[in-house]
């Protein structure tokens, strides 16, 4: 197997690149300062998928830790928690708690119980690190009883030291939608920190390549297909000839999946769903282990996978199939997105703060997004598949 389990690569023990030292290093300086000044401050971390942001905040949350037991330590005693709003993370964290004996379990929560619990006990935790920050709420929502109207500010307000990490790529709901100019503003409201990761960690493809898939994926621009000896990129014009090849791809190096915009019908019904094109069929990820993420099992091979089951996790090959939402502009040569074929409602919930037009933006936004989440996580390869007969003749024409 090229790759290791998800586990694995977010073990406190994986080495770091010199640049996740630097920011370790800075963000571990920061928390330092400002808890010594007894002042609030927040540790913005950018960067693209892929950039290794999720394996620095593991380390960080390792060092912070074992500092919590060490009486020589500036973080000894300290009240700490890392927060995902994503339950497959979370997973993930929490396997990586069990096996390690300075890590606890209730230290890793999402962020609508951790908000509640603050609140509920009137209390203020010391440093919280937050992943994947780009899915946090910035609207109430009943259903996850977030009361609220923006989960970051709420984070901060029962906080003395934030550390996030967030990408404007990969915000997949209109509830999780970030007006710039509020984000910005919240972060000038306190003293702050931005650090950007730069350097590509998951995908090994060469330069040509990883501007091929950053043009589609951030801004639906089809740019001539490059040739990469390290990076085994396909065109598909068959969607089963593609699953067939991926399936021999997963018994030659293992961790290979397929996974597709949400553009194929599914409830929460119990029932099973599935995602079609001609001469294929296979159902939507049914992601019913609570302990056990879904690109870690096996029998997810015969699954189709979505951005809620996939974000943040590295597979060695991803084929991806494009669903009717996804087509082509002959005039722009830029995909052309439909929200109307989006079959993922809860994504398009309506918000009040938004006009007709700015919410159409949104929501091809939220396409685009979650096209770019999908495309990323390939180490090794990506094949694709587009059911938008115009769009897959201009792609297996590049």
């Amino acid at each position: 197997m090229l790759e290791n389990t998800a586990t694995t690569k977010l073990a406190p023990e994986t080495k770091l690149s010199a640049q996740q030292q630097e920011l370790k290093k800075r963000v571990l300086a920061f928390c330092e300062q400002h808890l010594i000044q007894q002042q609030t401050g927040l540790f913005v971390i950018q960067g693209a998928a892929g950039t290794g942001k999720s394996v620095v905040l593991s380390a960080l949350m390792a060092t912070l830790q074992r500092g919590r037991n060490d009486a020589t330590s500036p973080f000894y005693q300290t009240n700490n928690y890392l927060l995902v709003n994503h339950p497959e993370m979370l997973k993930t964290y929490k396997q990586i708690a069990a096996d390690q004996p300075y890590l606890r379990k209730k230290d890793f929560m999402k962020p609508t119980p951790f908000i509640n619990q603050m609140a509920k006990q009137a209390t203020t935790a010391d440093i919280v690190l937050v992943d994947e920050a780009h899915l946090l709420l910035t609207k109430s929502d009943r259903y996850n009883r977030f009361n609220q109207e923006n989960q970051l500010a709420e984070i901060c307000k029962h906080s003395r030291v934030v550390i996030l990490v967030f990408d404007t790529h990969q915000v997949l709901k209109m509830k999780s939608y970030w007006d710039q100019a509020k984000l910005a503003a919240l972060i000038e409201a306190q003293p702050h920190e931005i650090f950007h990761l730069t350097q590509q960690f998951r995908v090994h493809a060469n330069r040509a390549t990883q501007q091929w898939l950053t043009a589609l994926g951030t801004q639906g621009q089809l740019l001539p297909r490059p040739t990469d000896a390290d990076f085994d990129l396909r065109i598909f014009a068959d969607a089963n000839f593609m699953y067939q090849q991926l399936c021999q791809r997963d018994h030659e190096y293992g961790l290979s999946r397929l996974v597709a915009t949400a553009d194929f019908p599914y409830k929460l019904d119990g029932n099973t769903y599935y995602v079609t094109a001609p001469g294929f069929k296979l159902p939507w990820d049914k992601n019913m282990d609570p302990n056990v993420t879904w690109a870690e099992r096996p029998e997810t091979l015969d699954e189709v996978g979505s951005i809620y089951t996939i974000q943040g996790f590295d597979l060695n090959y991803v084929a991806v199939i494009l669903g009717p939402s996804v087509t082509y502009d002959a005039a722009t040569q830029r995909l052309k997105l439909l929200p109307n074929n989006y079959q993922d409602h809860e994504a398009f919930k309506r918000r009040s703060d938004l006009t007709t037009q700015q919410s159409t933006q949104v929501k091809q936004q939220i396409i685009l997004n979650s096209i770019n989440v999908l495309l990323q996580r390939g180490r090794y390869g990506l094949y694709l598949y587009a059911t938008d007969p115009q769009l897959r003749a201009k792609l297996l024409s590049l």
